[in-house]
């Protein structure tokens, strides 16, 4: 053989192991598929191949965009799973039951459409809020939570920017006061507790915007209580930011995969 062709020879073989791989790549959605619900736009990254169930992530929050769909490392290993991922997009809401019905109606397009009747939500700092607001209203459709450094206590991060959370509850602040326990998550846990829905959190132990010995260790405590499944990962020195510890977090992402494992079977 001349050196031409042992050039040929292996500059195929070099194609041949790299071809499955971009090949793989090319096949996650570059963009997310929109559609509207009740006038609100949902993002959605369908998975190629969806694994049995049709697993889905719900992402809060989903602002004017898919935030997760940045998150390299989640993004594909999600998607490469069979686990979709959605949001949509509501705005700046704070888990009042007229939001968490518009966050209802999504689900139900999603069921719809043929996507898991029991999603795992994904709420980020915020969208902890909007996350537990509605899955405290319907453990019986919730697969799993997961946060990155969610806010769960609205009775105290949720009151610090008022005039947004009274937007969302249509309520003066002497009325929502007065009916905190009836709205805030960290006191409506009991449906959660009952169906033993798996908990995951990650967050920094130094986070001054989420501090969460008021949010994410009350809801920890409070779960255990009840002899539910929670996990918070502390990280040491951490706060509140987007670095690899919380969007490369290998013990989320097997978490993750495990839930949607536990739904097919």
């Amino acid at each position: 053989m001349n050196n031409l062709n042992i050039i040929r020879v292996v500059s195929l073989l070099i194609l041949s192991i790299f071809a499955p791989a971009a090949s793989a790549d090319d096949a996650l959605p570059k963009t997310a598929e929109k559609f509207e619900v009740n006038g609100h736009t949902t993002y959605l990254y369908a998975a190629p191949k969806p694994a049995p169930g049709k697993p889905w992530l719900w992402y809060a929050p989903t602002l004017k965009g898919f935030s997760l769909a940045g998150r390299k490392v989640y993004f594909e290993e999600f998607l490469r799973a069979g686990i979709s991922l959605a949001g949509v997009d509501l705005g700046e809401v704070r888990g009042a039951p007229a939001s968490t019905e518009q966050f209802t109606l999504f689900y139900d397009e999603m069921v719809k459409r043929g996507w898991s009747p029991k999603p795992i939500l994904l709420g980020q700092s915020r969208g902890g809020l909007m996350a537990l607001g509605w899955a405290m209203r319907h453990p019986d459709k919730t697969q799993a939570f997961v946060g990155i450094y969610p806010v769960c206590n609205l009775a105290t991060w949720g009151m610090k920017n008022l005039p947004v959370t009274l937007a969302d509850y249509k309520l003066t602040e002497a009325e929502l006061r007065a009916r905190l326990t009836e709205f805030n998550p960290l006191d409506n846990l009991k449906g959660l507790i009952e169906k033993k829905v798996p908990m995951f959190i990650v967050q920094g132990d130094a986070d001054k915007a989420v501090p969460y010995q008021e949010n994410a260790l009350i809801l920890k405590e409070r779960y255990e209580a009840g002899g539910a499944p929670i996990t918070l990962k502390l990280i040491a020195g951490e706060g509140h930011q987007a670095t690899p510890a919380f969007f490369e977090c290998r013990e989320l992402i097997e978490f993750v995969l495990r839930q949607a494992e536990a739904k097919a079977r």
